[in-house]
């Protein structure tokens, strides 16, 4: 049975769910490390500049294409060119292999959760803490079905009842915890100095390596080649401004990530007094690094509860938008019900998802070309088939359907402002940028 196409009800109820999909565990986890390392403030300044060009030229190309067809990705693509059809099927495996193991650092984000409202933050700091914890499978499979299972019932109630309202609740709070987090962080002493250090560009750091890491950034921040774009676009309403709707998802993605690193990179600088072991801990920085931040830190508990909240929120977002996204493909292909779709794809992922748990547990021996379980889907997702995809769509709008396809959508109720940068950035700029994006990948691999 086909189900009416549904929609968002307003411009900011679209702003806001497209914002919460681009706001997750990549601005709050990923983007604070990425800006320590690759040299602070000039890291900030390249992620912006490619942020308003590069980035803005993607976003909107896969929300117009989303709207001028009102399909999910497969569809989509088809639509604009029968012979692109399988680069629809890429982009819906994207999201495909990424929901599982995002859940299952959802699940990692709820059990740290649990950890600081039981009021036993202190364990979270032991340096064997997180190890211990991912290597039994047992609690990291209930807290990934608990997180997805919350996930599956904001999708369940649809789009306009579900994904809007969550959205248009869930995005002022996680601005206003961020802001208040990040104030807080300011008054401990010696967090200025590392805040000067955050936002203070260190020139002698530049290099291609900090272009490429911003370029990678804003693939895994702003949601782009996922699919999510495309079918949130597809539920946008005629009448809304698609241009002015990107810029404002732009000012919350990057507003969200440059905050995220003034809570978090001062904090561990003014702790750790400069320790750069500490500051560049990498991937590990959340779930390793910070507990033994806050565990140091006036009321840390209080933070570190209020910290891991925020991230549960704005990774919740995500993942909401990588499930309507799975979930949009196959009731469109396949003429299913809502939520006898959602119970479908909760069982596949769940599946899936245990896969990338027994990978650091029962299977840890176990891995695919160097690389565990969740680490080789995190590979071959973003650094791979994410670069294929938003590759792909340049040569498809820009050189078989034309970017006029993309301009009459935008024009449709409001001039294009930026459109002339639009075709080069499609053209022209884009397409070096993802070769760049796909070699470094292949050779950072090797």
């Amino acid at each position: 049975m086909k189900e009416k196409k549904s929609g968002f009800s307003s411009r900011i109820g679209f702003v806001l769910a497209a914002a919460g999909s681009a706001v997750g565990l990549g601005n709050i986890w990923r983007f604070p490390y990425l800006a320590a390392k690759y040299g602070g403030g000039i890291f900030l300044l390249v992620y912006i500049i490619l942020t308003v060009t590069f980035g803005f030229s993607l976003l909107l190309t896969e929300i117009a294409l989303g709207r001028k067809t009102s399909k999910s990705v497969i569809g989509a693509y088809s639509e604009a060119c029968s012979k692109f059809k399988p680069l629809g099927y890429l982009a819906a495996a994207v999201p495909i292999i990424i929901f599982p193991y995002y859940c299952v650092i959802g699940g990692w984000v709820m059990k740290y959760f649990t950890v600081f409202v039981s009021g036993n933050g202190g364990n979270a700091a032991n340096a064997d803490f997180f190890g211990n914890y991912i290597s039994t499978a047992s609690q990291p499979l209930f807290f990934l079905a608990l997180y997805m299972g919350i996930t599956a019932i904001v999708v369940m109630l649809g789009v306009k009842k579900g994904i809007e309202k969550v959205s248009t609740f869930l995005m002022p709070l996680l601005v206003l915890m961020t802001i208040g987090i990040a104030i807080y962080v300011l008054t401990i002493d010696g967090a200025v100095e590392g805040f000067i250090y955050y936002v203070k560009p260190d020139f002698s750091k530049f290099s291609i390596k900090t272009v490429i890491a911003a370029m990678g950034q804003l693939f895994y921040s702003m949601s782009i080649a996922m699919g999510i774009m495309v079918t949130y676009g597809s539920y946008m309403r005629k009448e809304d401004n698609i241009e002015k709707s990107v810029h404002h998802v732009e000012i919350f993605d990057t507003g969200i990530a440059f905050l995220s690193g003034m809570m978090i990179v001062p904090a561990v600088y003014a702790i750790s007094g400069g320790d750069q072991s500490k500051i560049n801990a990498g991937p590990g920085l959340m779930f390793e690094t910070l507990p033994q931040v806050f565990d140091k830190m006036p009321a840390g508990n209080i933070i570190g509860l209020c910290f891991f909240t925020l991230v549960f929120l704005a990774a919740l977002t995500s993942s909401i938008s990588l499930m309507e996204t799975i979930v949009s493909i196959i009731m469109e292909k396949f003429r299913i019900k809502r939520i006898t779709t959602c119970v479908i794809v909760l069982t596949f992922s769940l599946i899936l998802g245990a896969l990338s748990v027994f990978g650091y547990s029962i299977w840890s021996d176990f891995n695919i070309i160097g690389y565990q379980i969740l680490d080789f889907f995190d590979f071959i997702s973003n650094n791979l088939m994410m670069p294929v995809v938003a590759l792909l769509t340049c040569i498809l709008i820009g050189y078989i359907v034309k970017t006029k396809y993309i301009e009459d959508e935008v024009a449709l109720n409001s001039k294009f402002k930026s459109q002339k940068m639009y075709r080069i950035m499609i053209k022209y700029i884009a397409p070096v940028c993802l070769l760049v994006i796909l070699v470094s990948s292949f050779v950072l691999s090797l």
